[in-house]
């Protein structure tokens, strides 16, 4: 599967932004999708994860977006969203999505993840 995040800009503090992640070649809905992030300077953080299909298509969220950021996926488009709510300057990085076929106790990790789209900047602005 190929993967290509789009949806990336500036931003104020406070105000919204929805990424997207479109699959090719594949159904995303056969994988776990997940969203990381990585600022300027630092480590490549995980951000969410929309679980495959035959999983439940649960999401999980990593601590600093709980309550603030939303994972869809809409079958028929063969895409991923994530959609960004109350934006800080703190999640000013660059966004990547990327497909996993690992177990789910793993798909926080970015080593379980085999594709990675081209990554999507957002800036934040105070």
């Amino acid at each position: 599967v190929q993967l290509q995040a789009s949806g990336g800009g500036l931003v104020q503090a406070g105000g919204s932004l929805r990424l997207s992640c479109a699959a090719s070649g594949r159904r995303s809905s056969l994988y776990h999708i997940g969203w990381f992030r990585q600022a300027a300077g630092t480590e490549r953080e995980f951000v969410g994860v929309i679980t495959r299909s035959g999983s439940g298509g649960s999401t999980y969220y990593g601590d600093s977006v709980k309550g603030r950021f939303i994972i869809s996926r809409v079958n028929a488009q063969n895409a991923v969203y994530l959609q960004m709510n109350s934006l800080k300057p703190e999640d000013t990085a660059i966004y990547y999505c990327a497909a996993s076929s690992s177990a789910l106790s793993s798909v926080t990790s970015e080593g379980a993840y085999h594709s990675w789209g081209q990554g999507t900047l957002v800036t934040v602005s105070s």
